[in-house]
């Protein structure tokens, strides 16, 4: 077999391939959880976690210049962490009024 002509280079060679960022894969495991444990309110501290570290890994991968890949992981952690954050809060009032209104020991009686 004779050699490439003169001036190919092939593909791949010479170049670093892309590589995830693992905080943007650290946002979204820490995203899917605070959603999962919203109910348990763990999402109050997950939830915003999630999201700094989504916000973080975008910022790292776009000024990368190409080398890290992940925006999307990043920006899934990100939103998840919200939404995680605010099912919390949500879920925590939720069980405060219902408490209150359900307890009638806590309303003073006339």
């Amino acid at each position: 077999m004779p050699p490439p002509p003169g001036g190919y280079i092939p593909p791949g060679a010479g170049y670093a391939a892309q590589r995830t960022d693992g905080l943007a894969i650290a946002a979204l495991v820490i995203g899917i959880v605070s959603i999962v444990c919203s109910i348990v309110c763990f999402g109050i501290i997950l939830g915003p976690t999630a999201a700094i570290m989504g916000f973080i890994s975008r910022q790292r991968i776009a000024t990368s210049g190409g080398m890290m890949g992940g925006g999307m992981l990043a920006l899934v952690g990100l939103i998840l962490g919200v939404v995680g954050f605010v099912a919390s809060v949500g879920w925590f009032f939720f069980v405060i009024v219902s408490g209150a209104l359900n307890n009638p020991g806590a309303t003073p009686s006339p």
